[in-house]
């Protein structure tokens, strides 16, 4: 077989096209005319969703002895916000544009494109008339109970941490830790973003992996060091090139008036160097806020008398950062045997689909009575896909195009001695296996250690 022929640098509308052919990603209330930087996900994006998730969570509670979960409400008492600083802080400056009605972030207009000359930026323009900046916060408001009074009014949650400080003691008590420990949650978040865009990039709602460390003072730079490491193997055991991600610390300009230290691990999306997920030395401000705000105490008191009020390291990263920059990361175009090839060369944990199982001739009773057989084997442990529409390599296209490592074909010679074809999506080899050995063929592989084969 000829040598694959790389023909094309990967772009956002590339991966966005991609996403919406194959069923990955659809703009929501679409038949209404859409709602902006809102998605749905359809099957395949569901399924990738959940094994980022998934690994995720085994790499921050399941594999470690000194991490617990929670799941907080989304909706928490107002005072919470308060305690925490989004109702007073937790905005950015906007302007409107009184000529072409769009409003834009004030200090990043150089970022933005003119409603009417999009060659330029806002205020560049002879027609731009920029109002004066003002004050807005993201916080999505809703209300509590059947009436709409100041008394009733609560926000849907920015962020999932701050449910995991006010479940501090809760968790001390009960689930026995002293620090260092940490609690980790998943789950929806909601941002009023003034300029959402670049696709999942920065949507209003997204779900957040958060892990809340907590440690003695004295321990803080040592643990956020570590978890910066940690944070940046993970995202290297996934599948994401080296020569992509860097660790980026923020000056003391752009650091929050409470941390001593942020890093934010940054992809090369086709947007640019981005954040991909943040690791901050939170201090001690969000439990001494509420302790202060709750007249609760949240400390450590040991059984030797010694109390304090832990530091904070936290690690936060969205399931559509991290999906997104997997999706760039694994997109290829090549040309095989004088034919284009779009593929997604994501890491087997994260393919949606783990096996196709295809018979070469879909009206065939005998190849489709072994390959159903063999679909209904191997869906019991993991997500595979039977399909017998259309020719073969129009199915092999479709699966590579979904990132499904391997394919299993039942042919001709199935029918006489029991073997099938397995086929890999990255290197188009194949070999024939018994067909009675395809499981095991397939947990073994799929456990195997993988690397890209774009290189580093």
């Amino acid at each position: 077989m000829a040598e694959p022929q790389d023909i094309g640098a990967v772009t956002m509308d590339k991966i966005v096209s991609l996403c919406r052919r194959r069923g990955f990603v659809f703009p929501s209330s679409e038949i209404y005319g859409g709602l902006g930087s809102t998605f749905d996900y359809g099957h395949y994006g569901v399924l990738a969703k959940n094994n980022i998730r998934e690994r995720w969570f085994q790499a921050m509670v399941q594999q470690r002895d000194d991490v617990v979960a929670l799941d907080s409400a989304i909706i928490l008492h107002p005072r919470v916000w308060e305690a925490s600083g989004h109702v007073e802080g937790f905005t950015d400056p906007l302007v409107d544009c009184r000529t072409c009605k769009l409003r834009f972030r004030a200090d990043r207009l150089e970022d933005a494109q003119c409603g009417r000359k999009p060659s330029k930026q806002p205020g560049q323009g002879p027609d731009c008339d920029l109002t004066d900046a003002r004050k807005f916060n993201l916080m999505f408001e809703t209300t509590v109970g059947p009436v709409q009074e100041e008394g009733a009014r609560a926000f849907l949650r920015p962020e999932t941490a701050q449910g995991i400080f006010i479940n501090f003691k809760n968790v001390l008590q009960l689930a026995r830790r002293k620090p260092p420990f940490g609690i980790a949650q998943t789950g929806k978040s909601f941002r009023n973003e003034i300029t959402p865009g670049n696709f999942l990039f920065r949507v209003r709602e997204f779900e957040l992996m958060e892990m809340e460390f907590f440690v003695p003072p004295a321990e803080a730079e040592e643990w956020y060091r570590y978890w910066i490491d940690e944070r940046m193997s993970w995202h290297l055991a996934h599948g994401l090139r080296k020569s992509h991600l860097r660790v980026r610390e923020h000056g003391a300009e752009e650091r929050s008036h409470y941390s001593s230290g942020t890093s934010d691990i940054e992809y090369l999306y086709p947007i640019g160097w981005s954040e991909l997920e943040g690791i901050a030395n939170r201090g001690d401000y969000d439990l001494t806020r509420h302790t202060e705000f709750s007249t609760t105490k949240l400390e450590y008191v040991g059984q030797e008398g010694e109390r304090y009020t832990p530091y904070v390291i936290e690690p936060a990263v969205s399931i559509e950062r991290i999906l997104v920059a997997m999706l760039v990361d694994a997109y290829d175009e090549e040309v095989v045997a004088e034919r284009e090839r779009t593929v997604l060369r994501l890491h087997p944990v994260i393919a949606p689909v783990k096996a196709a199982i295809l018979p070469l001739i879909g009206k065939d009773e005998a190849m489709v009575g072994k390959a159903r057989a063999l679909f209904e084997e191997l869906r019991r442990r993991h997500f595979v896909e039977y399909d017998d529409g259309g020719a073969i390599g129009r199915r092999y296209r479709r699966q590579d195009e979904i990132g499904t490592p391997f394919a299993f074909t039942i042919d001709e010679v199935t029918l006489e001695d029991d073997t099938i074809t397995v086929r890999a999506r990255d290197s188009l080899a194949q070999q024939r296996l018994p067909i009675g050995g395809a499981g095991a063929w397939l947990e073994d592989a799929l456990a195997k250690p993988w690397k890209t084969p774009k290189g580093d």
